[in-house]
């Protein structure tokens, strides 16, 4: 029984793995190619549309302008939808509390349930007047998006889409 489980927990660490593999990878700050600022107001993002070139490393300066606590994420729409999940959980442990992130709180409920640390290099978790920044290395030809995956942020629109030229 125990050795089914270890499989089952390497399996399952490998395909997560697997899946931000599938989208590009961290980039390196020496790498950039391109910087791009966004503006994240409630319940969209300026720009809508961001236009970046396949192997190119981007540095996103993201700034929440808004009155609420917001997510930037590159991923898949599958993985949005699936990181949602995870979203909600954050705000039914009291986590995410609309306008005001409780660190201590998820510091100490990922200690048991690591999807609670919000540590992911695709995405950043800001509270209202916070900047953060991601770089990123587009080397794949999947699909992608950027979102905030707060509930019902992402179903109002707060998407922009990823142009690969």
């Amino acid at each position: 029984m125990y050795k089914f489980i270890f499989i089952f927990l390497i399996i399952a660490n490998v395909v997560s793995a697997e899946s931000i593999k599938n989208i590009g990878e961290k980039g390196k700050i020496n790498e950039v190619d391109k910087i791009i600022h966004v503006k994240m107001y409630d319940n969209y993002f300026i720009p809508e549309i961001i236009n970046i070139k396949k192997e190119q490393t981007i540095k996103f300066v993201v700034v929440n302008y808004g009155d609420l606590v917001h997510e930037f994420n590159i991923a898949t729409k599958k993985m949005h939808l699936s990181h949602q999940k995870e979203m909600m959980k954050m705000v039914e442990y009291g986590i995410l509390l609309g306008n005001k992130i409780d660190n201590q709180k998820m510091k100490k409920i990922s200690k048991e349930d690591h999807s609670m640390s919000h540590s992911h290099s695709n995405s950043v978790l800001l509270e209202p007047k916070k900047q953060g920044e991601i770089i990123w290395k587009f080397s794949s030809d999947t699909v992608l998006e950027a979102a905030c995956n707060i509930p019902g942020h992402y179903e109002s629109g707060m998407i922009s889409k990823i142009n690969k030229n």
